[in-house]
């Protein structure tokens, strides 16, 4: 199985950061309303980083190494190719919304 952590940007302009094995499937659930509160609160949300990790455990500990950055870095992640595997998944993104 595949594991990712990811990241939102919300209405509000702050990040969302969790981790999933399907990043699409959750991008839906927090759009649809049954994601965290804070996505909730701050919807819509926009998919703007997805990084593969090794395992579940990896997930986690990366989900917390991301929480705890400052927006600034935040926004470089999102900006870094080298781990950002969104631009892969995009055209999957595209041909989901438009059906």
């Amino acid at each position: 199985m595949t594991y990712y952590c990811y990241m939102l940007l919300c209405a509000n302009g702050g990040y969302y950061t969790g981790w999933t094995t399907d990043p699409l499937r959750r991008l839906k659930q927090h759009n649809a309303g049954r994601g965290a509160r804070y996505t909730r609160m701050n919807a819509p949300s926009e998919l703007v980083y997805v990084e593969e990790v090794a395992d579940h455990s990896a997930a986690l500990k990366r989900e917390a190494e991301i929480k705890h950055l400052k927006h600034p870095k935040k926004a470089a992640l999102v900006s870094d190719t080298s781990h950002n595997i969104l631009p892969s998944l995009q055209s999957t993104i595209e041909e989901e919304s438009s059906s």
